[in-house]
């Protein structure tokens, strides 16, 4: 068949992506990227460094942000976006506006993080309740609730699996079943959203059963990305029946899916502490083999879940 006729491909636009050394869900992007885009991925050199906060400061230094994103401007990509979420909120909403900053000068086009659009997703579903689920240690986690703090945003519940390496591992029966408990209502009431953080936790396709669940709007820390790197184009990812992304699936008031409480979020100040963290220093008890879950008072409300591998059984709540 002689296809000469059509004259080529039709006109591309892409999106420049920074990820970490250790990003392994590329495919997991792309399922948001509709047909007329295209990602163009570039990662962040490999340090021999866990994922902790050490980590997150190393690579998302702008020096380093700055060399990543010089490496995509041959293809010329409309805007950039830093794939990863405790990259991006380590140094605060100050921090992540900086590095939204630093990114742009060096491709000169606009830049987003996956904090930032968390932020932003938070607006547009006009969320002021959060639940969380990250695979984080308990610090990391706590710094991630910090963050949201900053933005008046109160986290009401959240789990957490202190995995250190290979989070991409994580299955989807893991992720559903810490986001059932973390979205459990606890004494600072019912959540208006829950939050899938980390770019390496694979989300895509549980997002619709969670919200049908759980009544509430489920976004991720890919998706937002995603979502924002797209809008900055004029254009919609793709995810249907995912209620940040297919307005059809907003029903009711407020968010649609959820109460939606809350109005647009204020502008930056200082940390207002939610009470939803362990003291520094201080580690949860003992969980191996459970999904620890509570409200932002601390109170456990977990069960054991059989079949688990150690590594991800270190489990905790905040």
């Amino acid at each position: 068949m002689d296809v000469s006729f059509l004259g080529g491909p039709g006109p591309q636009r892409g999106v420049g992506v920074v990820a970490p050394f250790d990003f392994a869900l590329d495919r997991e992007l792309w399922r948001w990227t509709p047909d007329d885009v295209s990602l163009h991925v570039t990662r962040t050199p490999y340090v021999p460094v866990e994922v902790s906060l050490d980590l997150a400061r190393v690579i998302s230094e702008h020096e380093t942000l700055r060399d990543a994103v010089s490496t995509l401007t041959e293809v010329t990509p409309e805007v950039v976006a830093y794939a990863c979420t405790s990259g991006s909120f380590v140094g605060g909403v100050m921090g992540e506006h900086a590095m939204c900053e630093a990114m742009s000068r060096a491709g000169s086009v606009p830049a987003v993080t996956t904090s930032g659009a968390l932020l932003e997703a938070l607006v547009e579903l006009d969320v002021r309740r959060l639940a969380l689920v990250t695979p984080y240690t308990v610090s990391v986690t706590r710094a991630l609730e910090e963050y949201v703090a900053q933005a008046g945003v109160t986290v009401t519940g959240c789990a957490y699996m202190s995995l250190t390496r290979q989070i991409w591992k994580v299955t989807y029966r893991e992720v559903v079943d810490m986001a059932r408990r973390a979205a459990v209502r606890g004494r600072l009431g019912a959540a208006d959203a829950l939050f899938l953080s980390c770019t390496n936790l694979p989300t895509y396709d549980v997002i619709p059963q969670l919200e049908a669940e759980l009544r509430i709007p489920v976004i991720s820390a890919n998706q937002v990305t995603m979502w924002a790197a797209l809008r900055r184009l004029g254009t919609w990812a793709v995810g249907p029946y995912q209620a940040l992304i297919d307005t059809s699936a907003r029903t009711g008031t407020g968010t649609g899916i959820g109460t939606g409480t809350g109005s647009a979020l204020p502008a930056a100040g200082p940390v207002v502490p939610t009470g939803s963290v362990l003291p520094e220093g201080q580690e949860p008890p003992d969980v191996r083999g459970v999904h620890g879950v509570s409200d932002a008072q601390g109170v456990p409300g977990a069960q054991g879940v059989s079949g688990v591998p150690d590594e991800k059984q270190q489990e905790g709540w905040t």
